[in-house]
Parts: structure tokens; C-alpha cells; sequence
């Protein structure tokens, strides 16, 4: 291995030395034979001259070289599951948010220091090569984010698994701001290809649409259905390896992708039509465009059905096709070859496609088949906000999706016959659990079609559990009460504590060992080192760090100057009302209006942080953004309280930047209206990383706090029973604009135009909205998060005992790792093993 230092920087030209053939430069995982490898790659598959390499095109030959060594792993964990018959999970996601990989692989691998050592004797920086990747555009927020720490769980856990989702072409968007406002640019993630991805054009499926039901009699006298389609395209498979840490497990991402099914129509280009020649192929390809199309229009909600139904229908076959062609097995054994677990409503229309597979194709009976598909499925609930809870209108369902509404007619048919006879004379549970809404204008509920067809329904949180036992999805749980659990989500320490802050990794591994990038609980071995003097100032140096790194980014993205002296305050999510951000910027106008009432006042200075997108179509969500940059605006350039407050908004929030903003932060913002967030998953990221949390009681919230003790975590606000008692009072906001002086103060200074140049209109709905309807009860908890903030500021003038609490969040996190919810999904629910691969 010594002889690494002697190649060329260019590294194409050398001869290697004897030494260095020891190992394969396919699948090596030596420096020498992975600088091998990244060689090969530059020279025949980028095909770049050496005088022409650029950064980008090492990180592009370092992935393939990376990806070789996971496919191989890639196949022998296939291999193995094969061979052994093993029950695989099969995990349904419109979004798969995977964020960069070379770095998560290169650790999961164990290869960093190889990489290293290989790009630095070619002349490279590792880091320099690392920031070239894009962000993947799979995904939008924390479902899609979840759905990837559980991949990489189910892959460190050597569970063998299959995640199924889109292609998208186009990301959901990039995030600009100007002048204060969001504008959304096209997200081009795909434009230099993706080295991670395998093509396997052989593996497609042919997708139906539209067209109608026809009723036939077999030769058999059976009557029989089919679907004659009105429109057929073609999903291509995309594999992306997902490797475990430390293990030889490498599991699977599947992506479908939309194709015509016959892409070019020689004879219409014959005759001179050359738009008609190719607009099936446009056409077809416009279905796994973009992800999450505008859903306002028409249009735009029949695309969003049309992409579910895609990606479904295409993993089901895929799935079937593995059951017939290489597990050997006949489909009744489908419920214990494969769990297939539904994230959210999104792949609901699965439960039917199921059946149609099953009845129509396969020609079983409806018993045998229902029985199948229940066995089958699992339904993770992620919402308690009705209108996510998705529903499609039946006249748009019928035109596209005749025979599977022919099918949920006659699920919920049958189903309405098990709630009379158990619930007898109880019309309204019967039009309350109905799969087919009958109020106003009638819909398709996807939420009861997956909660029927599934054997297992769980929540994200303790509380969220319990809220859909006694609200959402109350009747059903009368219904089946040994069919509802909870699993609390979790988040990758792989990725959001060893590959996002590795100062703190590198003091964790010398205070309590590696161990716990595989068992989070091994962080409680901190807590003696709570007293440690010297311990604490390492504590303090790291984070002072990341927040000095962090403060880099912001300023050449904002061009906001932050002091990482200063407490880091941030809140990055979704924007949306009952998240709350704009609660957080009426206590930073607090500040600014006590400091612009008192020059004498002094407070502790802190730079509050915000970042998140908003959807296109959510006025009030973009009037949120554009308060918060209008706020920055103003106090970031006034003197008198720039010395203890500023504000940046971080455009374009997503993985990548999230390895900078996570590690940085000293303070928490969770502050969503108790109530409606099902768990968050952000909350935990910043929890393994030392930020201490000012929250309600809410989502996972409530298990945190169990966590680390309710000293180390600042609470405000009302209970979840709290917010129902004052809603069934008659909530009126007013009364309490006019019961508290600043409050009261703080929308006058938003309405009369101080934060947007004197203009009274352009927030003017956000104020309106606060005071005559507050859905999210932002000036119920008003008092008692601004009280709160005040005693954030009192702790924080005691750095020795901050640091404590800083230290007891980390070592108190073991729970809210996405491996232990992964080990209950399997244990619980899948009833799927660790398999051990050998390569």
C-alpha cells in the first residue's frame, strides 16, 4: 500500500507495483485499489483527458468505484435472500429524500480514510470532491427523509428490504428569495446523470389509465372483469444500492420512471407529423416529471393520481414477478415472502391494485385474495390534519381508475356489512367509516381504503397514536383494536451525527467508543462526564465550531454576518401555520420593539435562523417567508439592535445544507400547536446534536421531554386537551391581542408597515389572520412562549450549566434512532430477520 504516493497526481498513468494488485480495483477496499478504481472511471467512464479533470468528474469516478464495491455486496445480499426463501419488506414512498450519497457510503463502508488517502495521491481534496454532489430531488420534507434513515436502518440491520418509489426528473423545487419573497426555479437534479443509479430497461412494466370495466364469462362459466385501458405506458426500473453500516448488507431503492410504451411513431414522422411522432413519449414522460405537481388544478390533482398509481402498480407487478420468475414460489405465499408497509396515503390505491392483480390476473376468488392482500399490507399514518388526508373526487377516480373503483366499491361494500354487524342500527359510524365520502360531493377516502386493507395501521409518536385511536381514525380502532400500535420515529445517527458533525463524532468515539453508531443508547455513557470541567469545554469547542462553519455558509448565502459567540436559535422545517414560524417572529419583534422602547436594555445576543420551503400555491406560507426576510431586513441594519438580535432566512433548505445548520444549533424550535404535528423528525436531529429544545407538547416532543427530563427542555404552551377546550369555548384571538400590551404592540408594528417600507397591504392578511380567525391558536401561546424565551435567555447566560443540558440531550437521544424503529417495524409488524450476507 505505500506505493499509493508514487502514482502520477493525475492518476491515470502509472504502472501499479506488485503490492498494489493485491486487491481488485472493483472491489478493494484498500487506498490502492480504490485509486485504481478511480482512475479506471476517470479514463472509461467519464473519458476526460487528464489536462481536462475537474473536481466533479473525481467525485463522479469515485461514486461509480464507491457504487462497485455496493453492487457487489448488492447482489450476494439478493443472493442470499433468494436462496433462503426470507421474508423481505417492501417499503412504499412517493419520496425517497436520500440527500447526497458518497459520503453516508463512504462511511457506511468504512471506507472515508481510503477515499482520503486515494484522492489526496491524485492530487485531490476529499471535502472539495464531496461538496460537487448534487442534492437528489426525491423528496420534499420528513416523510420522504424518514423513509430514507429507514433504508439505511433495514440495511445496517441486515434486514433485507426493497424501497419503491419515482423517478422524478425534476426535484419539487429550488428555493430562491427575492426581495423577501419565495421564488420557486426548476430543480435540474438529474442534468449530469446520476452515478448511483443502475438502468434496467429489461425490468418495465406496462401501466393502465383510464378506458373502462368489462364484464365477461370465462370458458369455465366464472364471471370475470378486466380493465380495457384508454391509455397504456411503460415504468422503467432504476436501482440505486442502499448499503448498511459495517455489515455486507446492501438493500435496494427501486424507482419507476415513466416511458410510452412505443416512443416513436416512424409513420406519422414519414408523413411530416413530427410532433405526433413523438408525443406519446412526452406525454408518457410528463407522469414522473416532477414531484408533487401543483394539485389546485384539475389537471394537476389527475397527474398526482396518475403518479401514485404508477409507482404502485409497477411495484406490485415487480414484486409478483419476483414471487413467480426467482423466489419459486406461488402467489398465496405472497403475505410471507413480502411486507409491503404503505407510507401514508400516497400508495393507498395499492390495496386495490392488489386485488385487480389478484382477481383479475391471477383469476383467485375474492376471499382467498382479500385475505392475501390484508396479510399483505401494513398503513403508517403520518397526519392528523384533515385536509391531508387525501381524497379524490369519484367522478375524476371513475375516469381514471374504473375497474379498482368497481373493486373499492365492492371492499367497502363488504366492509360496511362487518360495521352493521357489529355496530347494529349505527348509520352515522356507517357513513363515517364509509371508504367513500358522502358529504357535499362525493370522494374516494384514502386514508379508510388503506386502514381496511391493512392488517397493521400504526402512528409516528406516542401522542399521535393515541390521537388517531381517539379522533382520526376512532372508529376504526373500536373496530380492530389489535390491529393499531405506535411506532416513534427515528432519524440515521449515520448520517446526522457521524457524517454531519464530525467534531462531535470524533469526541464521542474517544469518550464512549464507536459503539453507538449502532446502538444510540450507548450515548448515556456521557453522563459521567457531565462534571468533567474539561469535558465541557471540548463539548463547547465543537459546537463553537460547527456554529463558526455555519455562520461561512450563511453569510455567503445571506450575506447576514453572524457572531458564533452568540446563541444559535433555529427553526428549519416546511413552512406552514401550524408549524408556527410566524409565532417565532413575533417574539423576535418583541425584541426589537423592548429594544427600541429601552436603549439601556441589554439581552443576551442570539441570531435566530430560519429555513424551509413553502408550497407554491400556500399564500399564507409565502407571506410567512417574506415576514420573516422583511423582519431580517429591518433588524439587521439597525444599530441600536443588530448588537444583540439578527436574522437570516437560509434559502433552499435540504440534506446537504442540513449537515451545516443541525450540528450548529444551541437552540430547538419545535413549536408547532399541540395537537398536529404527528412526530417531526427534525426535532430529533437537533436533539443527537446537543441543541436543547423549546417546545410544546406535541408529536415526539412529549417522548423527548420524557427522554431527558423536563430540566433540560424548555415547555410553553397549551396541552393538546387544552387546545380542544378552548376551541369548544368559542376561541376568540382578539381577547387576547387586547389582554397583553405587547402582543398588541407587535401587530401594530407589522400592520403599520414597519417591516415592509411603510406598505400597510402586503401583511395585512397575516395580521387579519391572527387576530380575527388564529386556527393554530398563535396568540393563545403567545405569553407563554415569549415567558419561556426569557427564561431561554436567563439559562443561557450560564454556560457551564447550558453546557450540561447540552451534553444530557445527546446522551439521553438513544431512542429516537431510526434503528430501534426499524427493529420494532420488523419485529412487530413485518416479522422480517436479520439475514447475514457474505461476499
Amino acid at each position: 500500500m505505500t506505493d499509493v504516493d508514487q502514482t502520477p497526481a493525475d492518476g491515470l498513468s502509472a504502472s501499479p507495483r506488485p503490492a498494489d494488485l493485491t486487491e481488485h480495483s472493483r472491489t478493494g477496499m484498500g487506498a490502492a485499489a480504490l485509486q485504481r478504481a478511480i482512475a479506471d472511471h476517470l479514463r472509461y467512464s467519464i473519458g476526460r483527458p487528464a489536462a481536462a479533470l475537474r473536481p466533479e468528474h473525481y467525485y463522479r469516478a469515485l461514486a461509480l468505484a464507491v457504487r462497485d464495491r455496493m453492487q457487489d455486496r448488492r447482489v450476494a445480499s439478493t443472493q442470499t435472500s433468494l436462496d433462503l426463501g426470507r421474508k423481505v419488506t417492501c417499503y412504499l414512498s412517493a419520496e425517497f429524500l436520500m440527500g447526497p450519497q458518497l459520503g453516508n457510503n463512504l462511511l457506511n463502508l468504512r471506507m472515508e480514510g481510503a477515499a482520503k488517502t486515494a484522492l489526496t495521491a491524485m492530487g485531490q481534496n476529499l471535502d472539495e470532491v464531496l461538496a460537487c454532489e448534487p442534492e437528489p430531488g426525491l423528496g420534499n420534507g420528513g416523510l420522504g427523509r424518514l423513509a430514507a434513515c429507514y433504508l439505511d436502518s433495514l440495511a445496517t440491520l441486515e434486514r433485507p428490504a426493497i424501497g419503491y418509489g419515482i423517478r422524478y426528473e425534476f426535484g419539487i423545487f429550488n428555493q430562491q428569495i427575492q426581495d423577501g419573497w419565495q421564488v420557486e426555479k426548476t430543480d435540474n437534479w438529474l442534468v449530469n446523470g446520476n452515478p448511483w443509479e443502475i438502468a434496467k430497461p429489461d425490468v418495465n412494466y406496462l401501466v393502465k389509465w383510464g378506458g373502462y370495466a368489462e364484464h365477461y364469462t370465462d370458458e369455465a362459466g366464472t364471471e370475470r372483469s378486466r380493465w380495457v385501458a384508454g391509455r397504456l405506458l411503460k415504468g422503467v426500473a432504476y436501482d440505486t444500492p442502499v448499503q448498511g453500516y459495517g455489515v455486507n448488507t446492501c438493500n435496494v431503492l427501486t424507482l419507476w420512471s415513466a416511458r410510452a410504451v412505443e416512443s416513436f411513431a416512424l409513420e406519422a414522422f414519414n408523413t411530416g407529423d413530427y410532433y405526433k411522432a413523438v408525443e406519446d413519449e412526452v406525454t408518457s414522460e410528463t407522469v414522473t416529471k416532477v414531484i408533487y405537481p401543483n394539485d389546485e388544478p384539475e389537471a394537476g390533482k389527475r397527474l398526482r393520481l396518475l403518479q401514485q398509481h404508477f409507482f404502485v402498480s409497477c411495484s406490485l407487478q415487480h414484486i409478483l414477478h419476483i414471487m413467480d420468475d426467482l423466489a419459486d414460489a406461488g402467489v398465496r405465499e405472497l403475505p410471507e415472502r413480502f411486507a409491503v408497509q404503505l407510507n401514508d396515503t400516497h400508495p393507498a390505491i395499492a390495496v386495490a391494485e392488489l386485488l385487480r392483480l389478484l382477481i383479475d390476473e391471477r383469476h383467485l376468488d375474492w376471499d382467498e385474495a382479500w385475505d392475501i392482500t390484508v396479510a399483505t399490507f401494513g398503513y403508517t399514518n403520518h397526519t392528523l390534519l384533515p385536509e391531508a388526508l387525501e381524497t379524490w373526487p369519484l367522478e375524476m377516480f371513475s375516469e381514471s381508475l374504473p375497474r379498482h373503483l368497481e373493486i373499492i366499491y365492492e371492499i367497502n361494500h363488504r366492509f360496511l356489512d362487518e360495521v352493521r354487524a357489529k355496530f347494529p342500527g349505527d348509520g352515522d359510524r356507517l357513513r363515517r367509516m364509509s371508504i367513500i365520502g358522502e358529504d357535499g360531493n362525493k370522494n374516494v377516502r384514502m386514508a379508510h381504503l388503506a386502514t381496511v386493507g391493512s392488517h397493521a395501521i400504526n402512528g409516528v409518536a406516542a401522542l399521535h397514536s393515541d390521537l388517531l385511536k381517539a379522533s382520526v381514525l376512532k372508529d376504526f380502532y373500536e373496530m380492530w383494536p389489535e390491529r393499531f400500535s405506535n411506532k416513534t420515529n427515528g432519524v440515521t445517527p449515520r448520517r446526522f451525527l457521524a457524517l454531519a458533525n464530525p467534531g462531535l463524532r470524533e469526541l464521542l468515539d474517544r469518550t464512549v467508543g464507536d459503539g453507538w453508531l449502532t446502538d444510540l443508547d450507548r450515548l448515556r455513557g456521557l453522563e459521567p462526564f457531565v462534571e468533567d470541567a474539561s469535558f465541557r469545554q471540548q463539548w463547547r469547542d465543537v459546537k463553537r465550531n460547527n456554529k463558526a462553519r455555519l455562520a461561512k455558509y450563511v453569510l455567503s448565502a445571506t450575506g447576514v454576518e453572524l457572531n458564533p459567540n452568540w446563541l444559535f436559535d433555529i427553526q428549519v422545517k416546511r413552512i406552514h401555520e401550524y408549524k408556527r414560524q410566524h409565532l417565532n417572529v413575533l417574539h423576535i419583534i418583541a425584541l426589537y420593539h423592548r429594544l427600541k422602547q429601552n436603549p439601556e436594555l441589554s439581552i443576551p445576543p442570539r441570531a435566530f435562523i430560519f429555513g424551509g420551503k413553502a408550497a407554491p400555491g400556500y399564500f399564507m406560507a409565502k407571506r410567512i417567508i417574506k415576514l420573516i426576510n422583511s423582519v431580517a431586513e429591518t433588524v439587521n441594519a439597525d444599530p441600536d439592535v443588530n448588537k444583540f438580535i439578527k436574522v437570516a432566512f437560509v434559502p433552499n433548505f435540504n440534506v446537504k445544507n442540513a449537515h451545516l445548520v443541525y450540528p450548529a444549533a444551541n437552540l430547538s424550535e419545535q413549536i408547532s400547536t399541540a395537537g398536529k404535528e404527528a412526530s417531526g423528525t427534525g426535532n430529533m436531529k437537533f436533539m443527537i446534536n446537543g441543541a436543547l429544545t423549546i417546545g410544546t407538547l406535541d408529536g415526539a416532543n412529549v417522548e423527548m421531554r420524557d427522554e431527558v427530563g423536563g430540566e433540560n427542555f424548555f415547555l410553553f404552551g397549551l396541552t393538546e386537551d387544552e387546545v380542544q377546550a378552548v376551541k369548544a369555548q368559542g376561541y376568540c384571538p382578539s381577547d387576547y391581542v387586547d389582554g397583553n400590551k405587547e402582543l398588541s404592540a407587535v401587530l401594530d408594528l407589522i400592520a403599520r408597515g414597519t417591516f415592509s417600507h411603510g406598505d400597510t397591504d402586503v401583511f395585512m392578511p397575516l395580521v387579519d389572520n391572527l387576530c380575527y380567525d388564529d386556527p393554530f391558536l398563535v396568540c393563545a401561546d403567545y405569553a407563554s412562549y415569549v415567558d419561556c424565551q426569557d427564561r431561554v435567555s436567563a439559562a443561557w447566560l450560564d454556560g457551564e450549566s447550558w453546557t450540561k443540558m447540552s451534553i444530557l440531550n445527546t446522551a439521553r437521544s438513544g431512542k429516537f434512532s431510526s434503528d430501534r424503529a426499524i427493529a420494532e417495524y420488523c419485529d412487530d409488524i413485518w416479522q422480517v430477520w436479520p439475514l447475514k450476507v457474505t461476499v
